[in-house]
């Protein structure tokens, strides 16, 4: 019990590591609807691990940051709304991914774990991956966190400087794309948005900086986590929903804290 309640702190730390600055960003730019159109991409690779008996984390990578260089690539068409190919993409890809798990064959696997997550049951190998992911989004953070910030107030402004603004927002949506694979066994598909949009949310009602923002934005989720954990541990909850239901209670302490303070 111990070692199976560790884990599951330990991975959700990193998950608010990892979603706390990444986060920021995509609230700063309105982009959750890219989160939610990677995330029900990695159902189409749950259903490719599955038909290759591959690594299903690896599988729902690839899948997603595939879906994110077809998402970058459609955004060079003029003709079409931005809004209109993620609304395209996000449901074109989870029914293909409903589909296909439809038509397998072999055991039975619980896709409830998949779409709501199962924080309890991280083994040590995930650890291992999501330390990795972590460790590599947040080095690409640091290093090009002027240049996402300067792109995020203002592309045009940027690109005169020099940012190469086009890489950058590629970069960004593959950086969400590995969020969103490596978090599938945690928090689940459907609730990985929340994890990325909440705890930034929350943290913007108190922040005065970018750099502020980003480390109230982990703050928010590894309190999250460890209120979440808590419950469900307690009341037999899910673990994912329970992780997310935490979030949301924070952004309204948030809230209710910055309308005390202006009053």
């Amino acid at each position: 019990m111990t070692d199976i309640l560790i884990n599951a702190l330990l991975a959700g730390l990193l998950l608010a590591i990892l979603c706390g600055p990444l986060g920021a960003l995509v609230t700063w730019q309105r982009m959750a609807y890219y989160g939610d159109t990677l995330a029900h991409s990695a159902l189409l690779g749950l259903a490719l691990g599955l038909s290759w008996q591959i690594r299903l984390e690896l599988a729902v990578l690839i899948a997603c940051c595939s879906i994110a260089v077809l998402l970058f690539a459609l955004q060079l068409w003029r003709d079409t709304a931005l809004d209109s190919l993620l609304g395209i993409l996000s449901h074109s890809s989870l029914a293909l991914g409903l589909v296909c798990l439809s038509f397998m064959d072999g055991p039975g696997f619980d896709l409830s774990s998949f779409l709501f997550g199962d924080l309890l049951a991280v083994m040590q190998e995930d650890l291992w991956l999501l330390a990795a992911i972590t460790t590599a989004v947040s080095l690409l953070l640091a290093g090009l966190w002027p240049q996402l910030v300067a792109m995020t107030a203002h592309a045009e402004l940027a690109a005169v400087e020099g940012s190469n603004v086009q890489a950058l927002r590629l970069l960004l949506m593959l950086m969400i794309a590995a969020t969103v694979a490596v978090a599938m066994k945690i928090v689940g598909v459907l609730l990985i948005t929340a994890m990325l949009i909440i705890p930034a949310s929350a943290a913007g009602r108190l922040a005065r900086s970018p750099e502020q923002c980003a480390a109230l934005a982990v703050i928010c989720g590894m309190l999250a986590v460890a209120f979440g954990l808590l419950a469900a541990w307690h009341l037999d909850s899910p673990g994912g929903p329970s992780v997310v239901l935490s979030a949301g209670l924070l952004f309204l302490l948030a809230q209710l804290g910055r309308g005390f303070r202006r009053a």
